[in-house]
């Protein structure tokens, strides 16, 4: 009996938090790994740190059964995709759509997230083979191992330092950039209303000529009136005496 899209949407679910605590589990590990590396216990000399073995042992099993519970989702997502396109109404279509994107995006994530982890994995498996040919090297001059060992402990450190450096440095120019570009948006702003302020302005002195020039010809104009009706008034008086 071929599933339905309901069924493979819940078995999927239920496998991506499955997988997601599985990668959480990973980065437990990975980080207590990390904090023994960094504590150096008094049993190092023979080249085995108290408490490492436990990480060592359950880890590849663990990121082994996370990879093939993605390569499940995969199919899954897969097998869904291809399902949700023969749903005919458009309501239904268009949700199972969504959801079936979700959990493909959910799934890329997550192979992401376990790409990292067998990364880091595979360059600390590198280092720690540098690290045996080093201590095969020294022949057993336990005090030169040690020293080799701070060495590289104090070198890792400075470079974890800088890059936290680098990362402060990179945070305060973005915000200084961002800034920057609030001031420029204001100084904008102030340029616009400068300019609407000299462009009224420049209005209001255009009326204010125009007004003085109707004034001054009212002022002509009443004084030529005036002329002519003395004129007039003198003519008629002489003409009548």
């Amino acid at each position: 009996m071929a599933a339905t899209l309901s069924d493979v949407y819940a078995q999927a679910r239920h496998t991506l938090l499955q997988v997601r605590d599985g990668l959480e589990r990973l980065e437990r590990l990975e980080s207590s790994g990390q904090q023994q590396q960094q504590q150096p216990s008094p049993s190092f000399r023979g080249g085995v740190g108290v408490g490492q073995e436990g990480p060592l042992v359950v880890a590849p099993d663990l990121a082994q059964r996370v990879k093939n519970e993605l390569g499940q989702l995969q199919v899954w997502s897969t097998e869904m995709d291809r399902l949700w396109r023969q749903i005919i109404p458009k309501g239904p279509r268009d949700l199972w759509k969504r959801k079936v994107e979700q959990v493909a995006e959910e799934v890329e994530a997550l192979k992401a997230g376990l790409e990292k982890y067998q990364g880091r994995q595979r360059r600390r498996q590198m280092e720690a083979q540098e690290r045996a040919e080093l201590f095969k090297r020294t022949r057993g001059d336990g005090a030169q191992v040690l020293q080799v060992y701070d060495e590289e402990a104090q070198s890792m450190q400075s470079v974890r330092n800088s890059s936290r450096l680098l990362d402060d440095a990179f945070s305060t120019g973005t915000a200084v950039l961002a800034q920057y570009a609030i001031q420029r948006d204001r100084l904008k702003q102030a340029q616009r209303k400068a300019y609407d302020v000299l462009n009224t302005v420049g209005l209001g002195n255009s009326v204010m000529r125009v007004i003085e020039r109707r004034q001054l010809m009212d002022k002509w104009v009443a004084y030529v009136g005036m002329l002519v009706t003395i004129i007039i008034v003198i003519v008629f008086w002489r003409w009548t005496h």
